[in-house]
């Protein structure tokens, strides 16, 4: 059996949030190193805060000063951090509830081994160097055995407030293409684009899926698809991908190869983005050295019949 392919794979984007008046205050509150909560009516101080009660559901506004001080409630051992992660050199993971405070807070903490952490441990807040307003102002937390921080009584009311954060998302992770798509990526190394075909319902799917979705048969059958074929819809992108090299717009679309029952994505070009339309004929432009297609370009065949493809939509 022929190899089945793996690589390593990351998936990453920025995440921008916009804050409410409760998260803007906290974080402005820790990048001026203040932990400010939020307190329920029955009297409660929730940090970190939330904006509405999660026992009543009622929108809380009362922010209330907590001390930088508090007490592990529950603790793990990360042997191996992971990039991002707070420290780069093994810590716990901790539930902190501070003093002041009626709920804990998921934090690090800096400790020299498994056997210096314990519940029921006195820590404090590590205040980062620099502070912008995120969580990561906390840099840690550390050991305590000094008496309890008092808080100074923070109202909540500061100057250039925070309103929003940028927060980093990242996925790293190996993935498999699995049987029939390692077999549909070797055969792109040939410039060949290879389906496999459903035993029952005799459909096509490029590319495969190892099993028919229809019918729920496994496919093994490999058959030799277009290299033409037709565009059965498509869309207009206006907007600039980071770290891509195409000018907009340019048009993305679904590409029925001949012999194929199922459309697969590709780009369209060499021709104005306003002339592409739905049963155009294409055919696949390969650059030096690449293992799939740049883009699909006109073959200058009359269009295709709707019936022809109104099945691939």
């Amino acid at each position: 059996m022929p190899e089945v392919l793996k690589a390593p794979l990351v998936v990453e984007f920025p995440f921008a949030r916009s804050l409410g008046p409760v998260q803007s205050a906290f974080l402005t509150g820790l990048r001026e190193r203040v932990v400010l909560g939020v307190r329920t009516t029955d009297g409660r101080s929730l940090v970190p805060p939330v904006e509405y009660d999660p026992v009543t559901a009622e929108e809380i506004r009362d922010l209330v000063e907590v001390a930088p001080t508090g007490t592990v409630t529950t603790w793990a051992w990360n042997h191996e951090p992971r990039r991002g992660q707070p420290l780069d050199t093994p810590f716990a993971w901790v539930l902190v509830r501070l003093d002041g405070a009626d709920t804990a807070l998921l934090h690090a903490l800096d400790a020299p081994g498994p056997d210096a952490v314990r519940t029921g441990l006195r820590v404090r807040v590590r205040w980062a160097e620099e502070r912008t307003g995120a969580i990561t102002d906390i840099a840690c937390f550390e050991p305590y055995d000094g008496d309890p921080a008092e808080p100074a009584g923070h109202t909540g009311e500061f100057e250039d407030v925070v309103t929003g954060i940028v927060a980093p998302a990242r996925l790293d992770y190996t993935y498999s293409p699995g049987r029939a798509q390692s077999a549909y990526i070797n055969a792109l190394a040939d410039r060949r684009n290879v389906g496999e075909r459903c035993p029952s319902c005799r459909k096509v799917y490029v590319p495969p899926r190892g099993a028919c979705p229809t019918c729920g048969l496994a496919t093994s059958e490999q058959v030799e698809v277009g290299p033409r074929g037709t565009v059965t819809t498509f869309c207009v992108v206006n907007i600039k991908a980071k770290n891509l090299d195409i000018e907009v717009p340019y048009v993305y679309g679904h590409i029925a190869l001949d012999g194929a029952d199922l459309a697969l994505h590709g780009r369209i070009a060499g021709i104005p983005y306003d002339q592409v339309r739905m049963g155009l004929r294409v055919e696949p432009v390969w650059t030096e050295g690449a293992r799939y297609p740049d883009h699909f370009r006109p073959t200058g065949e009359p269009d295709a019949d709707y019936d022809t493809y109104k099945e691939l939509l």
